[in-house]
Order: structure tokens, then C-alpha cells, then sequence
């Protein structure tokens, strides 16, 4: 680990390090420069602090930044920051599966969240987002309950004095991708005091696996009132996609086991099974069934109001509802490492799921700005409540592995027997959920100097219910830092923070309800931004503990069920230099994780990187040309389980399977006119086939292949 370390500290001098974000503080007596995006006090950290002077690791991607970049979804727009896994499991339709540093973690928009569970809402399309962002680490004292690897935040686009532009934006793509998406700004009164904006998409696209689309309707108008003290927001999204789930489930007999890059620990579950190598593109459900529709509409109110220079007040409240309609037949498998499929590729049975769901929401985060000076010591004190009611349900049906014919070497999808849906119907179950959540926070940042020190607290309260019984879980999180400015841009830091997330149930030792699952982290990093200049690094090490996890195995007779802890550690380091007319971006991350066994985590790079350069000349002959060029790496990662190698087996056997790494190359080219830009976007240029994991139940996910699409905005 700390030879990695040292390794890794070496890339500051080199110019592959990954973006960051800075922002103009007439207040701070360094010359801070603009790099990219813009921290907001509705943004991750619920702060206009600059991120060179946040005890936090935090990572901010404009739009522009990330579409230059060829992203076409939310994950695709994780893929150039460190230590974060954007597409966990390769390429996907249903949603966003990102892991920040080891760990799932939350989505949030606009300071709210916005996905519960899986699979009852609409993923969120880029192309309404003005940026991304990433707070790393617990997050709990700032937005409640959630994961111990932070939080993804995404910021709308909405209505304003300073977002009045408008363009419409075509594409035209691989997979036949076609795509009209506008930006409208307006000024409704002639002074910028009201103004209104309409974001709206419509897309038809087919995707790289076969019968599965990628269709989607988006409509955000929003509406501004601005005087300068007061300013008031609505925005409405409506957002409607017809899919399918292009995680198809490949059987490890027939993509893990023939591939030369993944391997099987011994005992090797994969002897005897097929050699054959089915193609990453096959589709093993059935069209004629299959689907993945969904639909979520939400409305969205934000408002700040500043009293004097002192006081302020911000609030943002939404409602939300969303239904999807899920359907997906997959080739069984059991995980146990007896092969799934025939020697001539016929499967054994396949498994029929049939679960609709819904999901509703109210939010509201509200809180109170103070600014003021005690002597020497200026204050920035936050203090605020949150409250959310979420309510999901999901009727499931789950039949599996019904006799089939169906081959996975000549697939024939017709004359298929779909099940019938009385028989689903008597197989379906009720999920249903609602969680309460009020929280109440406090947040104080003092500077002292050139001395930036920061502590929260914060007191939660959540009922939680599946429709039949309830349960009551409290909880208080700390967090706290320290940054030290420095009058040559070199700013160092050390913080402390907390997280806990509800765990629902019973203890069948204690007889008591499960304890939330704690979190806590220690960082220690610097950040770097010569003065005068539009180069910043910026490094980190941490150290994640994850208690009150299910048992390891190593004790069965615990005193309770809750006696797990997971253990990360990692070194991050991004940057970005501006050199004339080039912009050069890069980071590396070093992850190191234990589950409560001493398992690395699943699914996850112990290593990754990435590197991407631009070139945009600013005058002379080439102005408003574009040329870039990006690599991204991801080494290997594990999955490890337990399969019954013979039908007499009465004990498990350890299996672990390895998915080799990868690395893959985007480009751009494009040219500026006046009012229209022409841009030729390529990701995965050389069309690698990878995957992005298999997993040690018997399947394995391929990654994302080879995409280009030419895109032409006029502005106007």
C-alpha cells in the first residue's frame, strides 16, 4: 500500500491528474481563479466556501467539461475522477450504479435525494444537469442517513439572470442514436428580475445490446423571480424513457469461463463447462416480454432570501412521483458452479420477473446563513432541518428457471411461451416501504487568520415501515476539519466526519431491532493552486471503519448479528493544469479494502487512472478548433463466494473469481463557429471488449463498447 503511495505522489508533476474545481472569493487574499463548475450554497456542501479552502475531498464536473468528454449518462460522467467507480457494472440502462471510494452511495439532486432503493424512478438525463458532484466520505451530519463513501450530488439547470442563453443541440450517433435536446433562456421583464428557462429532450436510440432501446422524453421548464435579496425558483421535470435492462445476467459458463480475462480460483468451477464464448452484445430475455419503462415527474421549489449582510435563508422542497414497469427473463443460475447451460449452448431454464413499482416523495431542506465576526474570528454558521417522507412499493413476481429450449449460440426469439399471467399473479408478492426522516444540523466554520476550522453536529430521527410493522432509529453525527492556508497556494487539511444508515429488522440474538450501520473517516490531504495560476492538485489519504455489519463468518455465535466492521483505506489524488491552450486533467486513486471476512470488496479496482488533454486555441488560425484525447484505466477486481462443486456436496467450497482491468481510449474533435459548434465525440475508440465484473453467483456484466456521435449546436 504505501509503495502505491509513494508511486501515485509522483504523478503531481506529471499532467495526468483529474479535474477539480475553484471559485473566485474576493474575500480570500489568494488569487483563486475559475477552473470549472461552481460549489453553490445548493450544491454538495451546502456552501460557496471554495474547494481549496474545504477540509473535504469534493470533485466538481461541469456540463461542459463532461460532454467534451463524450458522456452520454450519469455514469459516463464519473469516469475521468478518482476514486470513483462510475460503471460498477459495465453498461447500463435501468441506472446509475456508482461506487465512491469501495462503497455505494446515495444520489442527491439539488440537495435532496432522488433515488430510493432500485428500480421505482426515472434515471436522471445529463443533459438537464448543469453539473455533477461528488462530496467523498460520510456525509451524514450535512444530509442525514446515508453511505460512508459520501454522496453524489447533481445540480439542474435552471432559470436565472445569468443563464438566459438558448441553443438547440442535435445528435447523431452509433446505434443509430437520435437525439434533439434544447436550452431556452428568457427574460420575462426586461431587467433579469423575472426570467424563465425551458430544458427539453427527445431521444431515439437503440444501444450496443440487441432489442434494447434507450428512448427517452425530457421536459424542465423553471421560472425566476430575482431582486437581489430575494430569489425564488420553480422547476418541473418531467421525464419519461422506454427501455430494457441491458444488464442481461450472462452466464458465467459461456462469458467468464472462455474468456482469457477472467479467471477462477481453484478449485476451478469452471472445469467441464463450455469453452464456447458467447459475444457481449447477446440478449437472453425475450422481447416480446421484457421491459424497463419509466416514468417520474417532480416539481421543485428554491428560494434564498438575504435579511442583511449578515443573515440568510435558503430552502429547497420537492415532490416527487415516479412508476416503472420492470419485466425480465434471464438464463437461471443458482451460483452454485454447476454449469446453467447445455454443452450445445441450450440453457437449462430461465427465470421470468415481473415487478412494477412506484415511488413518491416529499423533501424539504431548509436552513438559516449567518455571517458575522467574533474579535478576530469570523464565523460562517449554518443551522438547519431536513425532513423527508418516502414512500416505494413494488409487486413482484419471481419464477424460476421454467423448462425452456431457448440456445445462447443460435438465439430464436420466436415462438417463445411467455408465462401466463395468472401464473405470475400468483406468484407476486407486496413490498412496500415508508421512511420519515427529520434531521436537524448545525455547522460552524471559523477562520482564524490563515487557519479555516469546521464542526457539525447533527440529530436525526427515523420511523421506517413495510407496510405491517414500523420501526423508531435516532442518531447523531459529528464531523469536523481543519485546513491551513498557505500565502504560496499549498493548503493543507484534516477532518473527521461521520455517517449512519438505517438498518430494518430484528436481531434473532438480541431479539432487539437492528442497529444503524456507523461510519466514520479520517482524512488527511493538500490542495495546491500556485498563485496566479490555473494549475491545481489536489491529494488525499483516508481511512474508512464500517460497523455494525452482519457477522463474519469467522463468528457464528456472536453475541449479536451486528458484529461485522469493513475496513477502507485509499490515496486519491486529481488535478488539472491550463497551459496556454491546452487543458490537461488526469487522477489516480489506490484502494484498499476488507470486508468483514478480510475479503476485498466486490466489484471494485484496487488501482485506477485516468488522463485527458485538450487543445482549443484562443487566436490565430486554428481558433475555435478542439482536439482531445483521454485514456482510462481500471485494474482488476475480485468476487468471492461459496459454490457446491458436485450435487453430494453438503459443504461449501471458496471460489474467487478475478475480472481483469482494462484500459480504454475517448476522443474529440470539434469546431467553434460564432453561433454553431460541430463536435465529433468517441468513447472506447478501439471498441475493447471487456467486463466490468463477474460475480461469484455465476454472472458476468460487459462493459461499454465503442460509442461516436457527432452533435451540432446552434446558439442563438
Amino acid at each position: 500500500m504505501i509503495r502505491k503511495i509513494l508511486l501515485a505522489t509522483t504523478c503531481i508533476a506529471l499532467p495526468s491528474m483529474a479535474a477539480a474545481q475553484t471559485e473566485a472569493d474576493e474575500k480570500s487574499d489568494q488569487n483563486i481563479i475559475v477552473v470549472t463548475g461552481q460549489v453553490t450554497n445548493f450544491g454538495a456542501t451546502k456552501s460557496e466556501t471554495p474547494i481549496l479552502e474545504t477540509a473535504r475531498s469534493v470533485t466538481v464536473i461541469g456540463s461542459e467539461e463532461f460532454l467534451v468528454k463524450g458522456a452520454l449518462t450519469l455514469d459516463d460522467t464519473l469516469n475521468y475522477t478518482a476514486g470513483v467507480v462510475g460503471d460498477t457494472f459495465g453498461f447500463s440502462t435501468r441506472g446509475d450504479f456508482p461506487r465512491v471510494r469501495g462503497l455505494d452511495v446515495p444520489e442527491y439532486l439539488d440537495n435532496i435525494q432522488v433515488l430510493f432503493g432500485f428500480y421505482n424512478n426515472a434515471r436522471s438525463d445529463i443533459y438537464a444537469l448543469e453539473q455533477v458532484e461528488v462530496l467523498k466520505g460520510p456525509a451524514s451530519v450535512l444530509y442525514g442517513q446515508g453511505s460512508p463513501g459520501g454522496i453524489l450530488n447533481t445540480v439542474s439547470k435552471r432559470a436565472g439572470p445569468d443563464n438566459l442563453e438558448r441553443e438547440i443541440v442535435v445528435d447523431y450517433g452509433t446505434n443509430n442514436r437520435k437525439q434533439i435536446a434544447s436550452d431556452l433562456g428568457f427574460d420575462l421583464s426586461g431587467d433579469g428580475t423575472f426570467t424563465g428557462r425551458v430544458v427539453a429532450l427527445y431521444r431515439d436510440s437503440g444501444t450496443q445490446l440487441d432489442f434494447i432501446d434507450d428512448d427517452a422524453i425530457v421536459v424542465a421548464p423553471s421560472l425566476t423571480f430575482d431582486n437581489g435579496n430575494t430569489a425564488i425558483t420553480l422547476l418541473a421535470n418531467y421525464t419519461d424513457r422506454n427501455s430494457d435492462t441491458a444488464h442481461q445476467f450472462l452466464p458465467l459458463s459461456v462469458s467468464g469461463c472462455p474468456s482469457a480475462n477472467v479467471t477462477i480460483s481453484e478449485p476451478n468451477i469452471c472445469a467441464g463447462m463450455i469453452t464456447q464464448e458467447v459475444d457481449p452484445s447477446l440478449y437472453v430475455g425475450d422481447p416480446n416480454f421484457n421491459t424497463y419503462d419509466s416514468e417520474s415527474f417532480s416539481i421543485s421549489l428554491f428560494a434564498q432570501h438575504k435579511f442583511n449582510d449578515a443573515l440568510s435563508y435558503e430552502t429547497t422542497a420537492r415532490y416527487r412521483e415516479s412508476q416503472v414497469d420492470y419485466k425480465q427473463a434471464w438464463v437461471a443460475f443458482l451460483g452454485d458452479g454447476n454449469p446453467r447451460v447445455l454443452a450445445d449452448g441450450t440453457a437449462i431454464g430461465r427465470s421470468w420477473y415481473d415487478a412494477p413499482a412506484s415511488s413518491d416523495q416529499i423533501a424539504v431542506d431548509s436552513r438559516f446563513r449567518a455571517k458575522f465576526a467574533t474579535g478576530g474570528i469570523k464565523h460562517e454558521l449554518l443551522a438547519g432541518m431536513n425532513f423527508q417522507n418516502v414512500n416505494t412499493l413494488t409487486e413482484a413476481a419471481y419464477l424460476y428457471a421454467l423448462p425452456t429450449t431457448f440456445n445462447l449460440f443460435n438465439p430464436d426469439y420466436s415462438g417463445v411461451e411467455i408465462p401466463a399471467m395468472a401464473l405470475l399473479d400468483a406468484a407476486r408478492g407486496r413490498r412496500e416501504s415508508e421512511t420519515d426522516m427529520l434531521g436537524f444540523y448545525i455547522n460552524d466554520q471559523i477562520t482564524v487568520g490563515n487557519l479555516v476550522l469546521n464542526a457539525g453536529i447533527r440529530f436525526d430521527q427515523l420511523t421506517t415501515g413495510n407496510g405491517t410493522t414500523s420501526q423508531d432509529d435516532s442518531a447523531t453525527s459529528l464531523s469536523f476539519g481543519a485546513l491551513y492556508k498557505t500565502p504560496f497556494g499549498l493548503n493543507v487539511y484534516v477532518s473527521y466526519a461521520e455517517s449512519f444508515e438505517a438498518v430494518v429488522g430484528v436481531d434473532p440474538t438480541t431479539n432487539q431491532p437492528l442497529k444503524p450501520q456507523l461510519g466514520k473517516q479520517y482524512e488527511v490531504g493538500l490542495k495546491y493552486q500556485p498563485p496566479g495560476t490555473q494549475t491545481y492538485v489536489t491529494a488525499s489519504y483516508f481511512d474508512i471503519e464500517q460497523s455494525n455489519l452482519s457477522n463474519p463468518n469467522g463468528l457464528p455465535s456472536a453475541a449479536s448479528q451486528q458484529e461485522g466492521i469493513a475496513k477502507i483505506k485509499g490515496f486519491e489524488i486529481e488535478a488539472q493544469a491550463v497551459i496556454g491552450d491546452f487543458r490537461i486533467d488526469g487522477a489516480f486513486s489506490v484502494l484498499d479494502t476488507q470486508d468483514p471476512d478480510g475479503v476485498r470488496f466486490p466489484s471494485v479496482p484496487e488501482i485506477q487512472g485516468s488522463a485527458w488533454a485538450a487543445w482549443r486555441p484562443s487566436s490565430g488560425s486554428f481558433k475555435g478548433f478542439l482536439l482531445g484525447a483521454g485514456i482510462r484505466y481500471a485494474e482488476g477486481n475480485e468476487s468471492s463466494g461459496t459454490a457446491f462443486l458436485a450435487a453430494n456436496d453438503f459443504a461449501p467450497t471458496p471460489v474467487l473469481i478475478e475480472t481483469d482491468g482494462y484500459t480504454v481510449f475517448d476522443g474529440v474533435i470539434g469546431y467553434d463557429f460564432d453561433q454553431v459548434s460541430l463536435t465529433l465525440n468517441a468513447r472506447n475508440i478501439f471498441n475493447t471488449e471487456y467486463y466490468g465484473t463477474c460475480l461469484s453467483r455465476g454472472d458476468c456484466f460487459p462493459g461499454e463498447g465503442r460509442t461516436i456521435v457527432a452533435r451540432a449546436a446552434f446558439k442563438f
